[in-house]
This record gives C-alpha cells, structure tokens and sequence, in this order.
C-alpha cells in the first residue's frame, strides 16, 4: 500500500502543486484547506504523515498539532512561509517531527519525509524491549517510556527519539552531524538548530542540566553516572 500523506494547506495552487509532485514520487496525498476540518479528519484517517502548514483558516497549525498529537502518533512535519524562531520552537514543543520552510526545493522535501518515515519504520521494527537504567533515570524502549525518580516525564516523539540515542551511546559523546544523521537520515548542513532545540527540550524535562553535557566543539553527552540527583 502507498504512504498516505495529509497536507494541510489553504493555498490551494500551491497545495495543488506539492500533491502532483509527491503523488509522482509514489505518495497517496489528501489536501485538507482548513484546520478545523484538518483535526477532525486526520485523526478519523490516521494517515501515515502529515504535512501542516502554519497559518490556516479556521485555526492555525500549532492548535492543530496541539490537539491532534495526543491521539496521533505518527510524523507531523510544520510547513511555514515565516521565518520565526519561535514558531520552530513552539511547534516542537507541541509534538512535530520536523519544521521545513515552505520555500523548499520540492526533492528536499521529498528526501526529509522519506528519511522521516525510514526513522519511523526502524523504531516499529524494534522487537525486543530494552530497559536502560541510570539510577533515578531509566528508559523503557518497549513502552517509549521514561521515568525520573520513578515519575513519568512526557517527552514528544522527537525528544524521546533523541534521548534513546545519545542513552544507547551514554558515556561516548555523539557529533550533531552524528545525531542529525541518524535521526534525520540526511546530511548536517550545519545551520539547522533542531538538535540544539531538543537537547534543551530535554533538560527542561529531565530536571537535571547536566544529564547531558554539551562537549564544546565536539557535540552532547549523556552520562551513565547513576547518582546524579543525590
């Protein structure tokens, strides 16, 4: 079966135009115009990706996402024609897996959704249930759960993504382009700020800053020390 993929856009020549090119690269793509209407049928279609334009009719992208990513757990992608910090840092906080500028050269766009879906594909493929233990820190891979102090901390999908990884490389300090890579499935251009944002994310929730340490010039360390909120 084709990946289905909603877009979610009010411009509907350029809606028209990122559905004929995604259907040419092997997509099923739905366009919904409005956001309303947008959390009413993604989550009675529960598509395989949604591609979610900020400023929409009705109500904007960030509500959209807000309400729809407690009972949908696939990837959401922002589409955005601004260039503001804030919106990036907002709509990650609210559960999205990547933030691409509407200017996008359409291939690109193409490339992050495939990498995307590839990441998604390999974390369902995971069979059996890892539990990696730092003391008052513990990570469930089979549950996608993490506990501080044997309370629950909600992390997005991103974030949990992205502390799994540097978990399983606890002690080894892992490069942006590293972790870009790996999570992304693309090169590091070296101006996306994604992994920067998440890692920061990720404190903020762990209670803890220095969890994981920013190795200067080098990149981020998770420590497998087990005492490090005596």
């Amino acid at each position: 079966m084709k990946t289905h993929i909603v877009l979610v856009e009010d411009d509907e020549d350029l809606a028209l135009l990122t559905q004929n090119f995604l259907i040419r690269q092997g997509f099923d793509v739905s366009i919904i115009h409005d956001g309303i209407s947008a959390i009413d049928q993604i989550l009675k279609v529960n598509p395989d990706l949604v591609l979610l334009d900020i400023m929409l009719p009705g109500c904007d992208g960030l509500e959209v996402c807000r309400q729809i990513r407690p009972h949908f757990f696939n990837p959401i992608i922002m589409l955005t024609a601004r260039d503001d910090q804030l919106d990036e840092i907002v709509g990650l906080e609210l559960g999205a897996d990547d933030y691409i500028s509407k200017s996008v050269e359409p291939r690109l766009l193409a490339a992050r959704i495939n990498a995307i879906l590839r990441r998604e594909e390999t974390v369902k493929q995971i069979k059996k249930p890892t539990v990696l233990d730092f003391g008052e820190l513990v990570i469930n891979s089979g549950a996608r759960e993490v506990r501080v102090r044997n309370k629950p901390i909600d992390l997005t999908t991103p974030e949990y993504d992205l502390l799994w990884l540097l978990a399983t490389h606890a002690g080894f300090v892992l490069s942006r382009e590293k972790i870009f890579t790996s999570l992304r499935g693309i090169d590091y251009d070296g101006q996306n700020r994604l992994i920067d944002i998440t890692i920061s994310q990720i404190r903020a929730k762990l209670d803890h800053p220095q969890r994981i340490k920013t190795v200067r010039n080098k990149g981020y360390l998770l420590t497998g020390q087990k005492d490090m909120y005596a």
